[in-house]
């Protein structure tokens, strides 16, 4: 009888140890495992979509059905301006952002406590989880970005040479969503109420940013403030690259460095937490 020796050393050898204080996230273990995000981002578009007549067309329903409603109400009886694009055009291209912004929020902030099966019983990355969830919503936003341009041409409205910014609006729209999310995961793991307060601030969201007026209904002393909202900037910088302008650059600025801010505490906060998750949940 023949036997082959084998090296121990070809294997590669896996230690697992707590982490203790604020870390930030092993990017080289996320590399190591993106193939698994992939997988659980396909897997979260396959569930959304499972026994729908529809599919994908959910997608434009949310943002179609409240740009109706919004162009009934303050376009035509409230009698709101846009100094630019039709109001129904206007409200739909910052529709499109909020609610992929207000979706991955509301789902990703829930996604560990979905899947306590997968958290309590093997490892790996816990950060996959939301991610991928909000991973999954990609695709809902890039359908909704072309009924945005189906509009655009209905209306005859040019595309602005600013277009070449637009994925700098929505790669901010997906730090400040991941953040946030990263955030509220956590935190609702340890604490339920997290999943009854998110609907209610993710609605009131709505109104404190610029998706249903034009920022140039808010008086200039507080722009400031309204900055502090990543969306605000968001919104604003992304009808500025489809429709041209002008921009408060300040602003955009200032809803630009909260998001990255809002992604980088998002990271170690639920890299501190992370830790607690399988004897908590």
């Amino acid at each position: 009888m023949r036997t082959d020796n084998v090296s121990m050393t070809s294997v590669p050898e896996l230690v697992l140890k707590p982490h203790t204080g604020w870390q930030p996230v092993d990017f080289q273990e996320i590399w190591q495992g993106r193939e698994l995000f992939a997988f659980l981002v396909w897997r979260d578009i396959q569930i959304r979509y499972k026994q729908t007549v529809l599919g994908g067309l959910w997608a434009l329903f949310q943002p179609l059905l409240a740009m109706l409603i919004f162009t009934v109400v303050f376009g035509r009886l409230a009698g709101v301006r846009t100094d630019g694009p039709p109001y129904s055009l206007f409200s739909y291209s910052g529709l499109v952002l909020w609610t992929f912004f207000a979706n991955s929020v509301s789902i990703s902030s829930n996604s560990l406590v979905g899947n306590q099966g997968l958290v309590s019983k093997i490892y790996f990355p816990r950060v996959f989880i939301p991610l991928a969830c909000i991973g999954a919503l990609v695709l809902d936003l890039f359908i909704g970005l072309l009924l945005v341009f189906g509009l655009m041409i209905h209306y005859r409205w040019p595309l602005s040479t600013g277009c070449v910014l637009m994925p700098f609006y929505i790669l901010g729209t997906l730090l400040a969503s991941s953040g946030l999310g990263l955030i509220l995961s956590a935190l609702n793991v340890s604490f339920r109420d997290v999943k009854y307060a998110v609907p209610f601030f993710v609605q009131m969201g709505l109104f404190v940013s610029p998706v249903i007026y034009p920022l140039s209904y808010i008086p200039a002393r507080f722009r400031t403030f309204l900055g502090l909202n990543p969306m605000s900037g968001m919104i604003v910088g992304f009808r500025h690259s489809l429709f041209g302008g002008v921009v408060d650059w300040g602003l955009v600025g200032t809803s630009s460095a909260m998001a990255v801010a809002l992604f980088v505490a998002g990271l170690f906060i639920f890299r501190r937490m992370e830790r607690r998750f399988a004897d908590v949940i």
